[in-house]
């Protein structure tokens, strides 16, 4: 873990800071844990969720910091909580105990070195419930590979093709190359997915795999559908997709005419025909206003 920290080169912005010495990198962090939420969660896909909940685990920090970002306060680091390694051990199984139907590592890439020895401690002392890991995409193919054989489900975004809105909302004008090979080594990690009958759900659950989300931001539709074509002619059914709506504008994009406004609906529904067009099967879609619905929980340190 020292290694990867003295010269931080974990995310693409490679800022080569000693983390292990309490300075902070690009993410706004050092090497200390920090964490501003660990309960269960309802809302992600209903195979990651399911009706006990998703064991999720947010924490602080990141690298991207997306101007429409729907979780500033930890992304910018004005929540969290600092924990040690056993402390992030005992709040998965306290998760577990709380009937969890995995453990959902929530904004994790400036922490991996960290996850992977917490993730091997809990083997060790016999977790089995499986680990997501949820990333913005924004990560280096060397840094994910300390994660291999670690991690079941991987849950990442693909935000942007065009490098030009990737430049405008995240400042990162080479993340359509970074992600792509970033979901390359996610998808040669854990490969074909695999679902599971588990006690108290209706449904099948995702037991490994991978699941490659979609936010539809205003005015991108274009770019959206050249994201799904991608993942498509890219994976097949290998993967699943989650084509979201739930986009809300907020005071901090007031410099981005474009992101002032909510999705509107017939640009969502032409999305998901495209992926119906393509054939796509194994996807995920949301119904009626998610624009409108509440999917930030409050990040008041419950369970850290």
């Amino acid at each position: 873990m020292q290694t990867e920290m003295t010269s931080c080169g974990l995310c693409p912005r490679a800022c080569g800071i000693d983390r292990t010495q309490g300075a902070h990198g690009v993410c706004g962090e050092t090497a200390t844990v920090r964490l501003a939420r660990a309960a269960l969660h309802f809302w992600e896909e209903p195979c990651i969720s399911g009706s006990a909940g998703s064991g999720t685990v947010f924490l602080t920090g990141c690298q991207l910091r997306c101007v429409y970002c729907q979780n500033q306060p930890i992304a910018h680091g004005s929540v969290g909580k600092a924990v040690t390694l056993d402390r992030l051990v005992d709040i998965f199984f306290e998760l577990a105990q709380k009937g969890a139907n995995n453990i959902n590592l929530v904004t994790p890439d400036h922490f991996i070195p960290q996850i992977a020895q917490a993730i091997r401690m809990a083997r060790a002392r016999g977790l089995t419930l499986p680990f997501v890991y949820n990333t913005g995409s924004y990560v280096t193919v060397e840094a994910l590979r300390l994660l291999d054989g670690l991690i079941d489900i991987y849950l990442p975004d693909l935000k942007y093709l065009d490098a030009a809105h990737a430049s405008d909302y995240s400042g990162a004008a080479d993340y359509p190359q970074v992600a792509k090979a970033a979901l390359q080594e996610m998808h040669r990690q854990v490969g074909t997915p695999v679902f599971a009958d588990v006690a108290g759900e209706e449904e099948p659950m995702l037991r490994r795999g991978m699941i490659v989300r979609h936010l539809l931001l205003p005015g991108a539709l274009e770019d959206a559908k050249r994201i799904v074509t991608y993942i498509y002619e890219t994976y097949a059914d290998d993967v699943y997709m989650s084509l979201m709506s739930q986009y809300t504008p907020s005071q901090a994009v007031a410099g981005h005419p474009l992101l002032r406004r909510k999705v509107r609906r017939k640009d969502y529904e032409a999305l998901v025909d495209e992926a119906i067009r393509l054939g796509v099967e194994h996807a995920f879609i949301q119904e009626g206003s998610a624009a409108d619905e509440s999917f930030i929980p409050a990040f008041d340190y419950e369970g850290v």
